[in-house]
């Protein structure tokens, strides 16, 4: 077999394979068996067909099967004698295909770009910090208080923090706008949930009020047919309700999973779990920082096959994940919706393991137990967990390629030029939260 491979642009190459002419032809009476064994024609016994007439009758098709499978095999043995680092799946075109000749054809693919990593001290992270003050305790003590709220109904104005179930319907220029009209709408006051203004001319209301109230949309709103228009909204109160907060008490700890009567042990146990909820938080947000850094700090060529496979994988994930049980044709939604995170994905992926084998890392695995412990603490029945990961090996190896990243960071971070910018809880949540999002 004889090979050459030339470099036809970036990362895609060409190669050219001369496959003997009796090797083929081989493979040919092999599958002209194939496709007669059985066969029954007139004038001859089943599967007692002569070769020349199952060679005349099949020989095309046999010809056809053969060649593809010979490109195939002939490809992939090139690959390993060659040691091409193989990216996504070739195409073939034969050159030379004819009865008694050599076999000649060409496999055009991609190959894994070869990655010259910066070093991590020219990674520059901004890294956050953060820790649960005694203001963001009593903050969540509040909130919590407020999730359990009793709502009744007032005669009293209306003021922030209140809910007010209203009647409301949006007009511009005199017409009624579609998306503008609701019918027994409980608005919180104070959560920003509506245009601004809306909120604050409910405010000083009372059951049984009506007011227009003149509003401009934000230029930056949603729906381009509302940027900056103003508009005109007709609302009539139906009701006020004010909260009645809950006692904080056993039976107002119990309702979330915390066994005591006393609030400073109740309190602790929050406090717990809000630093346990920061931790993670600032961990994914921090190792994005790093993995912002290392892409910025080295530029590679990403192929095209990976990206492909990757908007694949993203195509399946939202039908899974928007489908709504219906089936849906993931191939039909458009490449250009995933472009973009699929090619970030990849070259994230490719740096990634090109630091991890640069730094000859192991998975460390005491790393590892932490991973599963703090995945265990979370659940009623810590033991359960760690049995699921223990005897799963293929969980247990997310575990460990989550491990290995996590070493990854570690090493960057201890070289990287970093940059502490202090941060609230709620501010690192947010962002947390949003980073999942994405």
């Amino acid at each position: 077999m004889q090979v050459s491979i030339e470099t036809t642009s970036g990362l895609q190459r060409c190669m050219t394979i001369g496959v003997p002419a009796a090797e083929v032809e081989q493979k040919v009476t092999v599958e002209i068996k194939k496709l007669s064994k059985g066969r029954k024609i007139d004038g001859f016994r089943p599967g007692k067909i002569p070769p020349h007439v199952a060679k005349k009758m099949f020989g095309k098709q046999a010809r056809y099967e053969a060649i593809y499978q010979q490109m195939q095999q002939s490809f992939f043995q090139a690959v390993q004698q060659e040691n091409v680092k193989l990216a996504g799946m070739p195409s073939f075109e034969p050159t030379v295909d004819e009865e008694g000749k050599d076999l000649e054809f060409k496999a055009t693919f991609e190959v894994y770009p070869e990655v010259t990593l910066g070093g991590f001290g020219d990674v520059k992270v901004e890294k956050l910090t953060a820790e649960v003050t005694d203001e963001e305790m009593d903050t969540m003590l509040s909130n919590l208080q407020k999730q359990q709220a009793e709502w009744n109904e007032s005669e009293e104005a209306a003021a922030e923090g209140d809910q007010a179930v209203i009647d409301f319907e949006g007009f511009i220029d005199g017409e009624a706008f579609e998306g503008g009209k609701a019918t027994g709408y409980t608005l919180n006051l104070g959560s920003g949930s509506m245009i601004p203004g809306f909120e604050e001319g409910v405010v000083g209301l009372k059951a049984g009020d009506e007011t227009t109230l003149d509003i401009t949309f934000p230029e930056d709103y949603h729906k381009e047919e509302l940027k900056g228009k103003p508009s005109q909204f007709k609302i009539k109160v139906n009701s006020v309700k004010k909260a009645t907060l809950p006692e904080l008490n056993e039976e107002f700890f119990k309702k979330f999973d915390i066994e005591t009567a006393d609030l400073a042990e109740f309190k602790a146990e929050i406090r717990k779990n809000m630093e346990r909820e920061l931790k993670r938080a600032l961990r994914t947000l921090n190792k994005q920082a790093v993995i912002n850094g290392l892409v910025e700090n080295n530029d590679i060529e990403v192929p095209s096959a990976l990206i492909d496979q990757e908007i694949d994988r993203l195509r399946q994930q939202a039908v899974q994940q928007f489908g709504g049980g219906q089936p849906i044709d993931a191939s039909m939604l458009p490449a250009e919706l995933f472009k973009d995170q699929a090619e970030k994905r990849v070259t994230v992926g490719l740096l990634m393991n090109a630091a991890i084998e640069s730094a000859e890392m192991k998975v460390d695995e005491d790393k590892v137990t932490d991973l599963i412990e703090e995945v265990a603490s979370s659940y009623e029945d810590p033991d359960q967990v760690r049995d699921y990961y223990r005897n799963n090996p293929q969980q247990k190896q997310q575990i460990e390629a989550l491990a290995l990243e996590e070493q990854l960071v570690d090493a960057i971070l201890a070289e990287a030029a970093i940059t502490e910018k202090a941060a609230t809880y709620e501010e690192v949540i947010r962002l947390a939260n949003q980073n999942q999002q994405r």
